[in-house]
């Protein structure tokens, strides 16, 4: 008797948490069903934000009409190409296809050039001034364009490069280099001091160390730049377009205000060649997008 009465009592004894399956303990780092499913769903709706402007612009230029953006209902029962058959075959498309290459990569190579040559002497030689030199390079960023446009002008005249590649690629330089350089002697920075004696144990000069042993190990931060350069020069308008005479030299930028004048607007025409802009772009980040986020985040770890 007493024997099952021992028996029977001893659950009662248990508390409901004995009882209770085991928590799952969660990982460090792993989120929740609903974290997970609220993150998703905010990156789902940044992303239809950011890609809704595209496509927006890709549909405006399927409209046959110029105001056809004042009804865009009415463009789903006539959507056609025509406007790209125009731009393509009507227009110097081709001619500023070719004068915003010359401009954006002459830029891109000049600019980079300079800007890691600059960087890279800045961050390794401890010459006179050097600190008062990268604080000169900034000061110039602070300068609005309309203050630089008329003694640029000057410059160009008695240097006879108005109307001409070269001189809008300096000028363009002018404005891109400072930041570059910058951003490369922060990256620089980053590269161990001891490269630069390993080389000159090897019997390299400052240039040979520069270029054969610095430069491949920069690859991430020169991306930076020269995308960087090359978004400026592609995207430059007051420049280009007041020493840019000849209308055949004329880059995408400013190719693009000549559908919009006083008395008319080709919004259609202005959409399809916008559309046919991004093209080149979106190429040359797809080239440099392997380092572009590796050089973003390095050249801010030292400096």
């Amino acid at each position: 008797m007493s024997t099952t009465t021992v028996k029977s009592s001893a659950p009662a004894d248990r508390t409901p948490a004995d009882t209770a399956p085991p928590r799952k303990v969660r990982r460090r780092g792993e989120r929740s069903a609903a974290a997970s499913f609220t993150s998703h769903g905010i990156l789902i709706v940044a992303s239809l934000i950011a890609l809704f402007p595209i496509a927006w612009l890709v549909f405006l230029s399927l409209g046959p009409d110029k105001d056809d953006y004042l009804h865009p209902g009415r463009i789903f029962g006539k959507m056609t190409l025509d406007n790209y058959v125009f731009v393509l075959q009507e227009t110097n498309f081709f001619d500023w296809l070719k004068s915003t290459l010359v401009v954006s990569l002459g830029t891109t190579l000049i600019g980079v050039l300079v800007a890691a040559t600059t960087g890279y002497a800045v961050s390794r030689m401890r010459f006179p001034g050097y600190r008062k030199f990268m604080w000169v390079l900034l000061v110039t960023q602070m300068f609005p364009i309309a203050v630089l446009i008329v003694p640029m002008y000057e410059i160009m005249s008695e240097l006879q490069l108005i109307d001409s590649y070269l001189g809008l690629v300096l000028v363009n330089c002018s404005t891109a280099v400072p930041y570059s350089a910058w951003l490369l002697k922060g990256y620089f920075d980053t590269i161990p001091f001891e490269i630069d004696e390993a080389g000159r144990v090897d019997g390299l000069t400052p240039f040979g160390t520069f270029a054969r042993l610095i430069l491949p190990l920069a690859k991430p931060g020169l991306a930076v730049a020269a995308f960087y350069n090359f978004i400026t020069a592609f995207g430059e308008v007051a420049f280009a377009s007041t020493f840019m005479l000849d209308d055949s030299k004329y880059t995408f930028a400013v190719a693009l205000q000549t559908f919009v004048s006083e008395h008319d607007a080709q919004r259609n025409l202005m959409a399809a060649t916008a559309v046919l802009v991004a093209i080149p772009v979106s190429a040359f980040f797809y080239l440099v997008q392997k380092n572009l986020v590796t050089g973003l985040t390095a050249g801010g770890t030292k400096g």
